[in-house]
């Protein structure tokens, strides 16, 4: 007899009939089952309180003959005189529970990668190959998507699960469209590229999102970059600023390789297997000392959820990038930089603490906020999710796009913790009358020169949280 037929049922309050008569009833109405297959599940029709014809009568299964009534055991108590259509009752959630084990279906326990939802996939034709991009939601009137994109050795479900199944962020994806882009190749079961395919250029990449943008039919976004896909949302905005509202970098490094560091990584690349030499990149040299539960599972999951030959195609082109042609503002002539109100991220003794500074020194530092998060290594958004989300709303509150933020832990209203009050203040000074419009945003009214009666103060600050 298969499994589960025996069932232990919680006592009921009141409840007086032995165990012993709830499974010979059971049993005998299994009797006339021959294969445990079940048709789709009907609703309870109305009874009669105090008479359960089925339990009377006997019910024909599915599949089957009438399931004979058994009569009571000898020697065994007389039934109470409570009504029996409880059994009745009992006896469908028992079948309710075995049709569950035997359906197929996953059981609730099993790990998710994506919380469930309406996430649903798509492979987008672009100018330069196939984008694999996952979306859910719908566009939400003049809001913008929230896009994001994963840094080499990773795509979106290892860089950014963990930070958008935080808790707080809750709050925040309800409000937006949220938009995750896999570079070529590097989404998990990805097949593996030709041999002799030409990987796209970072340049390349940063031109694959404007069709993303159009096929979703997105008016802009605020893009979420890590690494190397802070430096292609970095060329998005550069070449298509309209289409830009803000930026969240972590990680990045504006400059290109050197001969020296391209001659590192090739050496490194012949001694090393491809997972470690792309640890270095990703993760501080104390975590990789110590060897972290963290840096451990990373080194498992990027050799065997990414395809290692579509991962050495990325690899060899990032280190191949150039420097990102921005300039601060009367630095050189015809200085160009990010026009969107920025926020960049960098954890201490992160490998890419100095880049992060680097890009700093170039940006307009009047919609330009510089965080620096102690005690996270390498990759912020994994190991403080909950600090960088605090982060990301005073960043969209400071666009004018969250009315206020409320604390979880707070009972009262809309109060901001300690730690990131000098962050809000440097935020929504320069972007006081973008607030207090009507619904309504100006480009205009986020970026510098809207900073009229705040006088010539500088709004770039390093918060360490």
């Amino acid at each position: 007899m298969g499994p589960g037929l025996f069932w232990n049922f919680p006592p009921k309050a009141g409840c007086t009939v032995p165990q012993s008569l709830l499974q010979t009833m059971l049993l005998s109405r299994m009797a006339g089952m021959k294969e445990q297959q079940f048709t789709e599940e009907k609703p309870l029709l109305p009874e009669k309180r105090g008479v359960d014809s089925d339990m009377v009568k006997g019910e024909e299964a599915p599949g089957g003959p009438p399931c004979p009534v058994s009569p009571a055991p000898p020697n065994q108590p007389p039934t109470p005189s409570r009504p029996t259509h409880r059994w009745h009752v009992i006896a469908r959630h028992w079948l309710r529970q075995t049709r569950r084990r035997t359906s197929g279906v996953l059981p609730e326990s099993c790990e998710q990668l994506m919380p469930a939802g309406d996430w649903k996939e798509h492979d987008i034709e672009t100018p330069y190959g196939m984008l694999h991009v996952i979306i859910r939601g719908a566009p939400k009137g003049n809001k913008p998507a929230i896009l994001t994109y994963h840094d080499v050795g990773l795509n979106h479900k290892l860089c950014f699960n963990t930070f958008f199944n935080n808790e707080d962020m809750q709050e925040i994806t309800k409000h937006f469209v949220i938009c995750h882009v896999d570079a070529p190749g590097q989404q998990i079961g990805a097949s593996q590229l030709p041999q002799g395919y030409q990987y796209p250029t970072m340049d390349q990449l940063a031109g694959m999102l404007p069709t993303v943008v159009q096929h979703f039919g997105f008016k802009s976004i605020v893009g979420i970059g890590v690494g190397a896909g802070a430096y292609i949302l970095a060329k998005f905005a550069l070449i298509f600023p309209d289409l830009v509202e803000g930026l969240v970098l972590l990680n990045i490094d504006p400059n290109g390789k050197g001969w020296i560091d391209w001659a590192a990584t090739k050496l490194s690349g012949l001694t090393s297997a491809l997972p470690d030499t792309v640890l270095p990149h990703l993760f501080s040299q104390e975590e990789l000392m110590n060897n972290t539960e963290l840096v451990q599972s990373y080194r498992q999951q990027i050799n065997n959820t990414i395809n290692q030959f579509n991962l050495q195609l990325f690899w060899n082109m990032y280190n191949s990038r150039r420097d990102l042609e921005m300039n601060r503002s009367g630095t050189v002539l015809n200085a160009k930089t990010l026009k969107c109100p920025v926020m960049l991220v960098v954890g201490d003794n992160a490998p890419a603490e100095e880049g992060v500074v680097e890009c700093n020194s170039k940006l307009d530092p009047t919609n330009t906020t510089f965080l620096k998060m102690a005690d996270s290594g390498g990759l912020p958004q994994l190991t403080q999710p909950g600090k960088l989300t605090e982060a990301f709303k005073y960043f969209l509150q400071g666009m004018g796009y969250i009315a206020y933020v409320k604390d979880r832990r707070l009972s009262g209203g809309p109060v901001p913790s300690a730690s990131m009050t000098r962050l809000v203040r440097s935020r929504t000074a320069s972007l006081t009358s973008a607030s207090s419009m009507d619904g309504s945003r100006s480009r205009a009214c986020t970026h510098s020169d809207s900073t009229e009666g705040v006088g010539t103060v500088t709004h770039t600050m390093e918060v360490s949280c």
